[in-house]
């Protein structure tokens, strides 16, 4: 076997290097949280459009109102307040293929579909009909179409769109998740939306990530707004009313001389 190796980080008594800078002296106070997200993954610092393009979608992700993994980190921290990393952990636990995760599938169909390797005039309405046939041939949801609740349109996908536009990210695999929206609504006959995960899956191919580490971008970004979503339970707590209700409810048409609703 070969040696142990990362790449990545050192330290000495009196030395912190990350990616080959010094972490005090070219780093903290120079570089913003996006900025050095993209060195820490990357290994180089990013141009000026590449942090435009990269910072927006950390941001895009950080919050969402109280979804189920914002109950999940506030329930969590009501019953081990001693363990704020434990309640986030929780929340971060959901990020799956339905919720925030879902620009890995939608990153996954749309670099499987176009190599880096595939020719220039790639036919990408033909790629998009092959897309769309597959997934409704197992009957799967197609990751970055249609949402939950933005039902008429996501508002932060033509922002991201527009952001990507402005600084050079908005090429072939953009232009093919578009397609897969548009096959999609035809296929099936509904109005869906391209959601924000779908719009980052297809900008995060733009940048040359990979697939699969697409999922760690909502990660990083939604740990920060489940602090936040911490914070705001210890001064204003909705947990133990949230407790409270859904077991009543959920359990009313069991008691007895109660009424269920």
């Amino acid at each position: 076997m070969g040696k142990i190796r990362s790449d990545i980080a050192w330290s000495t008594v009196d030395r912190i290097v990350v990616r080959g800078k010094s972490f005090p002296d070219e780093i903290l106070g120079k570089m913003n949280l996006g900025d050095f997200s993209w060195l820490q993954l990357t290994g180089t610092v990013p141009t000026p459009q590449q942090s435009n393009v990269f910072n927006a979608i950390i941001v895009a992700l950080v919050e969402h109102g109280v979804t189920p993994s914002v109950i999940v980190a506030r329930m969590t921290y009501a019953c081990a307040p001693e363990s704020l990393q434990a309640a986030v952990a929780a929340g971060l636990c959901g990020l799956g293929s339905n919720v925030v995760g879902s620009m890995e599938g939608a990153a996954r169909y749309l670099s499987e579909a176009l190599p880096k390797d595939a020719p220039a005039d790639a036919d990408l309405d033909a790629l998009a009909q092959q897309i769309v046939a597959r997934f409704r041939q197992s009957k799967s949801p197609i990751p970055g179409i249609g949402h939950a609740i933005h039902k008429s349109g996501d508002p932060r996908t033509p922002r991201l769109f527009a952001i990507a536009e402005e600084n050079g990210y908005a090429g072939r695999y953009v232009q093919l998740l578009q397609r897969v929206h548009a096959e999609a609504q035809r296929a099936s006959g509904k109005s869906m939306p391209i959601n924000a995960t779908g719009a980052i899956g297809a900008i995060s191919c733009e940048l040359g990530f990979s697939w699969k580490i697409t999922r760690g971008f909502g990660v990083m970004a939604r740990a920060i707004g489940l602090v936040g979503h911490i914070l705001e339970e210890t001064e204003n707590p909705m947990s133990g009313e949230v407790w409270s209700r859904t077991e009543h409810e959920s359990s009313s048409h069991l008691r007895p001389g109660v009424v269920a609703s």
